[in-house]
């Protein structure tokens, strides 16, 4: 039997109250091996210290030289992180612990809320039916076909090591190749694709379930509280027809301008792939300055935040992401309206696949270079050049147009 939003209500009460999972079970009539999974399944990771100290997970942290204001964990060759061993033992989780206040280590929680929510979401995800387009099987095919059917590989481990670009759960890859959807089953002769379309689009799955941890847009604004010039930077993406190529742009809120940049599909992959050329492009030192923190939305294409805000092959961090609440678009409301003037350009519904990453280059020139009224009847474009330099520009391909040059319809293209 499930249990309830009043049953995980219950359970977080008696966990802040110190009661044992035994007693957690009878009181819910539940055997204590449900309680036990129930949390071990739905806690919450929090990077949270202690009083007057600030967080530090290293095990080294009492004894290193470099302790204290000077200590980078992110970056030290030295670092190794220690974990409270109470959270091997039950309750796993830190909500009733004696030590918490002067604990400086990661910290788990239950919360009731956080775990209806997932609760509920599994649910959700586990009812739904196969609701999928030609387009998303086509790109499923592209990437399975020649992992599993010509190199032996695994449907898991083809899975695993392409998370980034199949952002469907395993279960959810072997319903679509038994129900003969995926080429990679129709070895001799593959069939054309066979199902009624639906509405609802398909379910597509998060790579990091705990992105959201210590990236809500309540950190954000606490972060900005006490870094309030901090440049921000807000990421979205823009569609072109269902399942075809789609825009990825930054909107730097400082001065109104904005990059985009053109991608085969919609994944994590090719966001995080953007982000390794711009840091080829402009090298860490430039990348680090432009991108010192990012707000972006819910979207699954972004909730792999680590290979994000990372450089993977020296480990330094180059920027930092947060998230903006559910259906929110106020909160980054700047780059919602710098969309417009892309879609008097390319109308929703218009397909991108025949454009290029020059062909976008030449829009966002004359997007840029558009004066606006809150800027004094600057333009976007003169401001970056005064904040970053004229060679930033350069590197990104994006030159000023003379203003009565500027083209903001359609027949950009085609001049």
């Amino acid at each position: 039997m499930h249990l309830t939003e009043d049953d995980r209500i219950t359970i977080e009460n008696k966990l802040n109250n110190r009661i044992t999972l035994k007693q957690i079970g009878k009181n819910l009539n539940k055997h204590c091996s449900t309680i036990s999974r129930e949390i071990k399944n739905h806690y919450i990771t929090k990077n949270t210290g202690a009083i007057g100290r600030p967080f530090n997970n290293c095990l080294y942290r009492r004894t290193c030289p470099n302790r204290g204001k000077n200590c980078n964990i992110k970056n030290c060759s030295s670092f190794k992180e220690e974990k409270c061993c109470l959270l091997n033992k039950s309750p796993y989780v830190c909500n009733g612990c004696k030590k918490r206040s002067q604990c400086t280590l990661s910290k788990r929680f239950y919360n009731s809320f956080y775990a209806q929510n997932e609760y509920e979401q599994c649910l959700t995800e586990s009812r739904s039916g196969v609701v999928i387009d030609q387009e998303e099987i086509n790109y499923l095919n592209t990437v399975l076909v020649p992992l599993i059917k010509n190199q032996g590989q695994s449907i898991h481990h083809a899975i695993t090591n392409n998370k980034n670009k199949i952002m469907y759960s395993e279960n959810k890859i072997y319903k679509l190749i038994d129900l003969g959807l995926l080429e990679v089953r129709n070895i001799d002769l593959p069939r054309k694709v066979r199902y009624r379309k639906r509405t609802k689009n398909a379910t597509i799955y998060k790579i990091d379930k705990h992105c959201l941890e210590n990236r809500t847009y309540e950190d954000y604004e606490a972060y900005m509280k006490e870094h309030p010039d901090t440049p921000v930077v807000e990421m979205d993406s823009v569609e072109g027809k269902k399942g075809g190529k789609v825009l990825l742009t930054l909107h730097f809120v400082n001065c109104s301008f904005m990059l985009a940049f053109i991608r085969e599909h919609n994944d994590a992959q090719s966001v995080i792939d953007t982000f390794n050329f711009l840091q080829e492009t402009l090298k860490i030192k430039k990348f680090k300055e432009l991108f010192m923190l990012i707000l972006t939305d819910n979207g699954p294409e972004f909730s792999n935040p680590i290979e994000i805000e990372f450089d993977l092959k020296t480990g330094e961090k180059r920027t930092q992401i947060f998230y903006c609440h559910p259906s929110s678009p106020n909160e980054k409301g700047s780059c919602e309206v710098n969309h417009e003037l892309i879609r008097r350009i390319l109308p929703k519904g218009t397909s991108f696949d025949d454009l290029t990453q020059k062909d976008i280059n030449l829009m966002m020139s004359h997007i840029n270079s558009y004066k606006r009224k809150k800027l004094n009847n600057v333009s976007p474009f003169t401001l970056f050049k005064t904040l970053y330099g004229k060679n930033t520009l350069d590197k990104l391909d994006i030159r000023e147009i003379n203003s009565n040059d500027i083209n903001l319809s359609p027949n950009i293209f085609h001049k």
